[in-house]
């Protein structure tokens, strides 16, 4: 199956594309035309709504009111540890054997459970490239590489305490705002005529534009949050004039780097990212196996391009056609929507269980669209935990996914919209014959505990 289809999206002068100056929507030789054209005075929507956001809105997002160059928060560590080790050679039974690792982790008498599943006890060190162990059990041990688990320690009778200790640890992680801006124009004569089409009751064409402009800009500033990257190595000058902008504007932010951490940047670093389709109930499984490993909670989101949705569905129903169940004790399992199922339905999600998780389908507008996410298709999705998470540090609970603004007393920067004319419209800031519209926003978005959070690609 194949479809072909007429691209009239482009940034053509003469289809609506990038302008730099306002023009007339009627010429005079229109008007006195002495035949009158049968216009029909309602425009077609195309393409449908093509307002993308809710993402945040939907997944819970809180807003609040930044008062810095940046968002810092805290994570936690691990509280159990690990390390890598390589055995030198293999060691007959009750005999010691040295093995490659980084000792600085580990200590005299602690038990390391071994990747082959061999349980060792580290009785020395050696130098900083290892240490000597011998198997627990008194068995050989095995020669082979891996990761060990620290599972406990074994001392005798009458000895002394530890001389060191393992510290948790928390992740400090910082996320500067960016700043996204539009504006619209329109001179005093186009906003004056009157056109053919019906915008909200009124005939005058910079009306829609001026709509169109504010949801182009709600659109960009919530795909700015999701797919804005943070150059952390900003301090080249060089920075301020990126791809043809112009030298003399600042492309770096206060704390000197470049974009902001967005969505998918966070979770491509510091979360799970699959790929594949969804086929077979093996499929969930294994994201499910990858989610207990990071100690997931057991309601998510999922946010999906409509191929991926179809393919979740077919999985679905080859499944209670098999008999499988995947929705067993639903009514129970809409935390996220106070137990309503109704409400879930009403917000456009569909839910299903498995495996002691709930997931909630939805499907993700932004990654249809071939203009936006859909131009590619490398990203399918993403799946993230409708929870809140405890900051390691003020032990203060937040969204797992948060949208900050910038604000100050009554002044916020979360959606600014101002307008400046010559007159025009009755706006008096300047003395040219138009009148300008402005929007501008300063947010950034705060992913916490990534490691939760999926990536479809």
């Amino acid at each position: 199956m194949a479809f072909t289809g007429n691209v009239s999206n482009v940034a053509d002068p003469n289809l609506g594309g990038l302008k730099a100056t306002p023009e007339n929507y009627v010429s005079l030789g229109t008007l006195i035309d002495p035949t009158k054209p049968d216009v029909r005075d309602l425009f077609v929507q195309t393409y449908g709504d093509q307002g993308i956001t809710g993402f945040l809105e939907l997944t819970g997002a809180k807003k609040n009111a930044g008062t810095s160059d940046e968002v810092e928060w805290y994570e936690e560590g691990r509280l159990h540890k690990t390390v890598a080790y390589s055995a030198l050679t293999a060691a007959a039974a009750d005999a010691n054997a040295e093995v490659t690792c980084d000792n600085t982790k580990v200590r005299v008498n602690d038990v390391l459970l071994l990747a082959s599943g061999q349980r060792v006890v580290v009785t020395g060190k050696i130098s900083t490239t290892g240490v000597e162990v011998v198997v627990m059990d008194g068995s050989a041990l095995t020669n082979a590489s891996g990761t060990a688990a620290i599972i406990g320690n074994v001392y005798g009778q009458g000895t002394e305490q530890p001389t060191s200790f393992y510290d948790t640890g928390i992740v400090r992680r910082r996320n500067p705002y960016i700043i996204t801006k539009e504006m619209y124009e329109v001179n005093g004569s186009q906003a004056t005529n009157i056109g053919w089409l019906n915008v909200n009751g009124q005939y005058m064409w910079y009306l829609k534009n001026e709509m169109d402009t504010r949801k182009r800009f709600m659109n960009q500033r919530e795909m700015m949050l999701l797919y804005s990257q943070l150059n952390t190595s900003a301090a080249d000058p060089a920075l301020n004039d990126l791809a043809g902008i112009a030298a003399d504007t600042t492309v770096a932010n206060a704390s000197g780097k470049v974009g902001s951490e967005g969505y998918f940047q966070a979770v491509e670093k510091r979360g799970i990212t699959a790929t594949g389709t969804f086929e077979t109930y093996g499929d969930i499984d294994l994201l499910i196996l990858e989610l207990d490993k990071e100690g997931a909670p057991g309601e998510y989101a999922m946010y999906v391009n409509r191929q991926t949705s179809l393919d979740v569905d077919d999985m679905l129903a080859t499944g209670l056609g098999a008999g499988a169940d995947l929705s067993g004790g639903l009514a129970s399992q809409f935390g996220a929507f106070n137990n309503s199922q109704d409400m879930a339905v009403s917000l456009g999600f569909k839910s299903f269980t498995r495996g002691g998780y709930t997931f909630h389908k939805h499907d993700w507008k932004l990654l249809n669209d071939p203009t936006l996410g859909g131009l590619n298709g490398t990203i399918k999705g993403a799946m993230l935990p409708m929870t809140q998470v405890a900051d390691a540090k003020s032990g203060v609970k937040a969204p797992s996914l948060e949208m900050n603004y910038k604000s100050a007393g009554n002044y916020s920067r979360e959606m600014e919209h101002w307008i400046e004319g010559g007159g025009v419209l009755g706006h008096v800031t300047n003395g040219k014959d138009t009148v300008k519209f402005n929007y501008r926003s300063e947010c950034n978005l705060v992913t916490r505990a990534a490691n939760q959070h999926i990536l479809l690609k």
